[in-house]
């Protein structure tokens, strides 16, 4: 049973990890790009519940897929001059 996200909690990136469902890499990559937002206390990150939800929400669905056509699109173009 998978438990509910609680917007005013604060998660570890393992945590929100097991949320998304995304590997340590990719949560790597959003918390540098600032896809997620995090804040660092005594050199952890920790992320606040309404972050995660705010990633998952249907509305934010649309800018999601640009950013990744975006980063698709330089990659190939990356390659290509490789």
């Amino acid at each position: 049973m998978v438990e509910e996200i609680k917007s005013t909690q604060i998660y570890t990136p393992k945590e929100a990890r097991d949320f998304l469902k995304v590997s340590e890499s990719t949560m790597k990559r959003m918390l540098k790009r600032g896809i997620l937002k995090a804040y660092k206390v005594s050199g952890q990150y920790r992320i606040w519940g309404d972050e995660i939800l705010r990633l998952v929400s249907p509305k934010l669905e649309p800018r999601v897929y640009k950013v990744y056509k975006n980063l698709r699109t330089k990659t190939k173009n990356i390659i290509e001059k490789w």
